[in-house]
C-alpha cells in the first residue's frame, strides 16, 4: 500500500514538473502549428556574407537595405558601420556605430569598432573612452576589450607625423 501510494505521489509530482507531459497545447489535441519564428532579413543575411567575405560595396548595399527595414536591429548598424569603415570610410562608419550604440549601449562590438574607427580619425580619447566602456561591460575581460586595447597600444607605438 506504501509503496501504491509513494508511486501515485512521484506520478504527480513528475507531472506537476511538466515530466512526461505532452505540452497544454498538444494535451488538448490543439492541430495549431507553433508560433512561427520571425521571418529572416535577406539583405541583413546577405549583408554579412559579404562582410564575411570581404565584400565592402556589396556588405553595404545589403546592409542600408537591411537598417531600412529594421531600423531597430543595433547588428545591422554595427555591420554597416563595420562594412562603412573597412571600405576606407571611418568618418562616415561613426553615424552607424553611434546608432547601434544608441539601440543597444552595451553592444560589445559596437564599442570596439567605433572605437578603432577613432584611432583612424587619430582620435586617441574617444578610442579609450570606448574602452573605458568595455572594460565595465566586459567584467572578466572580451574579446573585444582585448582587441581595442592592442590596437590602442599600437596606435600609441605609431611614429608621429608631422
Amino acid at each position: 500500500m506504501r509503496a501504491s501510494r509513494f508511486l501515485t505521489a512521484l506520478t504527480a509530482a513528475a507531472l506537476a514538473c511538466g515530466l512526461g507531459a505532452a505540452s497544454p497545447a498538444l494535451a488538448m489535441g490543439s492541430n495549431d502549428p507553433a508560433p512561427a519564428a520571425k521571418p529572416r532579413n535577406a539583405d541583413f543575411d546577405n549583408g554579412k556574407a559579404a562582410v564575411a567575405k570581404e565584400d565592402w560595396p556589396g556588405a553595404i548595399a545589403s546592409l542600408k537595405k537591411a537598417v531600412a527595414t529594421e531600423p531597430n536591429n543595433p547588428e545591422a548598424h554595427n555591420l554597416l558601420g563595420y562594412a562603412t569603415r573597412k571600405s576606407g570610410d571611418a568618418r562616415g562608419s561613426l553615424v552607424h556605430y553611434q546608432q547601434a550604440l544608441a539601440l543597444d549601449p552595451k553592444h560589445i562590438g559596437a564599442h570596439e569598432y567605433i572605437g578603432e574607427a577613432y584611432l583612424m580619425l587619430n582620435d586617441l580619447p574617444k578610442a579609450e573612452e570606448h574602452l573605458a566602456k568595455l572594460s565595465d561591460l566586459c567584467t572578466f575581460g572580451c574579446k573585444e576589450e582585448r582587441a581595442l586595447k592592442a590596437a590602442i597600444a599600437a596606435h600609441k607605438a605609431k611614429p608621429k607625423q608631422s
